[in-house]
Formats: C-alpha cells, structure tokens, sequence
C-alpha cells in the first residue's frame, strides 16, 4: 500500500453490523479509518478495541471511535453505514465531516438519498422525500459527492464491542451517473485491499433495485407475521404477495430505466437459498428498535407514483407494517 493511500483520513459512520466489519477490516489491511458509534458499542471499543469473528476465528483491531463527528474534522472518504431513519436524524451533526472533496460512499440497504441523480432528465432533481425529508441528509451530503454501496454480506453483533460476519463477502459499488472515476476506483481498491470481493457496476441503481427485490417484501412482511424467510416462502399465500409486489417493483424499475434482469422466481430462490433466518426489520421488532419502513418500502412507493405505476400490493404492505411500527412505538409518520 502506498504512503499517500495510509495517510487517506477515512470515517466509517456507524459501528453496526456493516460498518464495524467494514472498519475492522480496513484497519487490519493497514489504513487508519476513524469510527462513529455510540452506547456500549462505543464504550467497548474504546475500552478494548473491536472484536471480528470469522469463519470461526477472531481478531480485534484498535482504532479511532467516538460519537462526536465535530472530533475527527473534513474526511477523504466517508462511508455511511447508518440506517435510513439514524442518518436522517443524524445528518446534521455529520456536517464537520464534509468538505468539498470529501467522498461519500452510501453502505446501506433501501432506496438511498441520492437515488435520482446523474439521470439525464427531469427527475435528477427530484427529492425523494421518504428518505430525505425536507433535505435534511442532501443539504449536508451531496448527491454530486456520493457513491453507492450495494452489501451482500450477512454480519451482526454478537455482544457490544463484537462483531460476527456471517455469510457472503460481495460488496458492489458504482457512481450515481454510471460513469468510473477515479474516486469510486480509488475506494474499490480500498475495499478489496480489505478483503471484501468488490465489483464495479455501470448501474449501481438496478443493483440497488434488485436488492430491493427482497428488502422491500421480506423484511416488512416478516416483521408483520413473526415469520423467518423460509415460513414466508412455504406458504403459498404469503408467497403469492411477495411475487405481487416484486411484480409491480419490476414495472417500477422498468418505468424509471432500471430493469431487473430476473423473475421473482429466481429472486425468492436466492432467499431460499440462505435458509430460514429473521430479517432485520424482524430482529428490530423483537429488539424494539425503530423500524426501516422509510427507505425499505415508503421510498419505493414514492417512486412508483412518480413513475405512475400502480402498486396496490406495496401500498397495502406499507399501510399495515407503517401501522405496526405507529403502534409498537418503532416508527414515527402523521397520517394524512
């Protein structure tokens, strides 16, 4: 590794399951990246590093965690791995962060911010308003210095100050318009040199999209019924409603010039396929921790009415998981 590459000032914005494998990682292959976290997690880490298991091994690195952004100063590169309702409340307070060269690379799951820019027409200038409410995330990290991050990578954490790296180590990585810079090459080196299989796509949105194929029915409907994946796809029924809404998600894709290339056969194959396991919104549920309703399924019926497409099934499973978080005290909406 170069001295310029060691020298990079990195921050990884939340030590969760992603971001603390993916900080523990970098620092092991030699950078010096910075970590924001909070609670016992936190205090852990502080007290005597983070812990990674790994194909059941375990190592711990040392590095720099604290909660206050305002510490660390303008970053190189910044990778958010926060949830899609944290870094909306959190995004003002990461403004010390960003300077005009600073890089931000979005690690998240759902329908990020910067969904719609680079296109080439009227909707490069459309707030997604599910995920950025009245601009409180692009006012502070801007559409035009982001990248995207699409995870294939089971992690969780074990214990505060522990993480466990489950299944898949795939991370796919693009530029908004589609178009390789330096910037989104130099940081898919970084994550390769940390060990991650990355690859470099022309259209990060379809493969967001396509993630999105699972998120969007698996995670709201297990946290609807109690169920892992593997109830939800036995049943026939419950079956049938997640192929209904990859459906109107294939339309919408289609509308706004992202198709997924695959049926909802394939897709809900590709869940069977990693077994019987709870989603991360059924694990918030029983965690009673908030609920990524917003970016997960709101978002996508955002689109969906901007793309004129009619999704009956989506609004029906975003209308009832929305009244599951109101009432379990894990989501915040005003109903019109």
């Amino acid at each position: 590794m170069s001295q310029l590459m060691s020298q990079l000032k990195l921050a990884v914005v939340g030590g969760g399951a992603i971001g603390g494998l993916l900080a523990a990682r970098l620092a092991r292959a030699g950078l010096q990246p910075s970590l924001l976290a909070r609670g016992q997690h936190l205090a852990q880490i502080r007290s005597r590093g983070l812990e990674v298991i790994e194909a059941g091994e375990s190592y711990l690195t040392q590095l720099r965690a604290t909660d206050a952004p305002a510490e660390l100063g303008v970053q190189d590169i910044v990778f958010i791995c926060l949830k899609g309702s944290a870094l909306v409340d959190a995004a003002a307070s990461l403004a010390p962060l960003i300077g005009p060269a600073t890089r931000i690379m979005s690690v998240m799951n759902g329908v990020p911010w910067w969904f719609l820019h680079g296109r080439a027409d009227a909707l490069a200038h459309y707030r997604i308003e599910s995920v950025d409410p009245a601009g409180a995330v692009s006012a502070v990290l801007p559409a035009a210095q982001c990248y995207g991050c699409v995870v294939h990578i089971s992690s969780g954490i074990r214990a505060p100050g522990v993480i466990g790296h489950g299944r898949g180590n795939q991370l796919i990585v693009g530029t908004p318009a589609g178009q390789p810079d330096s910037g989104i090459e130099q940081i898919a080196g970084l994550l390769q040199q940390a060990g991650f299989a990355v690859e470099l796509t022309p259209t990060i949105q379809a493969e967001i999209w396509s993630k999105l194929w699972g998120n969007m029915t698996m995670n709201p409907i297990s946290a609807l019924t109690g169920s892992n994946t593997d109830r939800i796809l036995d049943d026939p029924l419950t079956l049938q409603l997640v192929t209904n809404v990859m459906e109107e998600a294939g339309k919408v894709g289609a509308k706004l010039g992202i198709p997924v290339q695959r049926s909802p056969l394939e897709r809900t194959a590709q869940t069977r396929s990693l077994g019987g396991f709870k989603t991360s919104m059924l694990q918030d549920v029983e965690g009673s921790r908030p609920l990524e309703i917003d970016g997960l399924v709101a978002a996508p019926r955002e689109l969906a009415q901007l793309a004129g497409v009619p999704t009956p099934w989506l609004d029906a499973v975003l209308g009832l998981v929305r009244q599951k978080g109101l009432n379990a005290g894990l989501y915040h909406y005003t109903l019109p």
